[in-house]
């Protein structure tokens, strides 16, 4: 294989979990509660930022700071920053399904469309006022360095996101499919009255998967930080190419969805390679053409409901 489209196939397989951590946060808040959170990238950068202040403030320096000139944080605080980071945005899913979504949940019309992107604006709007709009170069816990794998220079951290992704992809996946709280989740989705008939807390479960999706949000921003930086904007683009990785897969499956997100990750990749001006386009060229082969996605299937 020539040493350029290995490159591409590594960075983009990198890229491409990140895209699909944030797809299975769509996929499990849509199959849970048929709702969205349209946040979800400003979600993304606050995760970045969260953890890169733990960072900061572990090394000796201000949380506002836009360098760590040149201090290593040690890979213990590393990981602590990204629990942090996941768990903090965690509890913010939670607040946004108590403030956002629960109150319009049930009631016709789509008024918690409008409530979660009023909270990713307040969420931005916040998080410019705390850490200002310049972006913060993150060391990696891996160190910067290239590796070299026949031939071609790799990026530590593209290989430890690649890596961290597959690892919490396969524990989602083997949670929803294999243990009681997986099944307590398929029963909500399935039917909410039903499930609550037969003594599941139903709300209970539609805040866990808020604070799931949240948690996944924050961890792959954390973890996109070193690979581009952090920064209060990165989450737009992140999110829309999450939303249309869960599209492309199909939102009601959560394989399908981390399916597309390494397709838009690969496809990103491989069009640079020939013009860096047609990335965006193509990847959105091919959103609209599986859409309109396949509505529900490649993977997904329509919603019937029973009456």
């Amino acid at each position: 294989m020539d040493i350029a489209y290995f490159q591409a196939l590594v960075s983009g397989a990198a890229v491409g979990s990140a895209y699909a951590l944030v797809a299975l946060g769509f996929s499990v808040t849509f199959t849970t509660t048929k709702t969205l959170n349209f946040s979800h990238g400003e979600f993304v950068s606050a995760g970045a930022f969260i953890g890169v202040s733990v960072l900061l403030l572990a090394v000796g320096k201000p949380m506002t700071s836009s360098t760590f000139a040149g201090v290593q944080p040690s890979a213990l605080v590393q990981l602590l920053a990204l629990l942090v980071a996941a768990g903090v945005m965690g509890a913010i899913g939670w607040l946004l399904y108590l403030t956002g979504v629960r109150p319009f949940s049930g009631r016709p019309g789509m008024a918690w469309v409008m409530s979660t992107l009023g909270f990713g604006v307040i969420l931005q709007s916040l998080g410019l006022a705390i850490w200002g709009p310049q972006p913060v170069v993150v060391p990696s816990p891996v160190g910067d360095s290239v590796v070299r794998l026949w031939g071609v220079g790799v990026r530590p951290q593209e290989l430890l996101m690649l890596a961290v992704a597959v690892l919490v992809m396969w524990g989602v996946d083997h949670a929803m499919r294999k243990t009681l709280l997986g099944q307590v989740m398929r029963a909500v989705a399935q039917n909410p009255g039903v499930a609550s008939l037969m003594g599941i807390n139903v709300q209970r479960v539609m805040i866990g998967a808020f604070v799931a999706s949240s948690a996944l949000a924050g961890l792959s921003g954390f973890m996109l930080a070193p690979i581009a930086q952090a920064s209060l904007f990165m989450g737009l683009a992140v999110g829309l190419k999450g939303f249309s990785a869960a599209m492309i897969g199909g939102l009601s499956n959560a394989r399908g969805c981390v399916i597309g997100g390494f397709l838009i990750g690969l496809l990103e990749s491989f069009v640079n390679l020939w013009s860096a001006q047609w990335r965006e386009v193509t990847v959105f060229v091919l959103v609209i053409l599986v859409l309109a082969v396949r509505p529900n996605g490649l993977f997904g299937r329509a919603m019937v409901e029973k009456v």
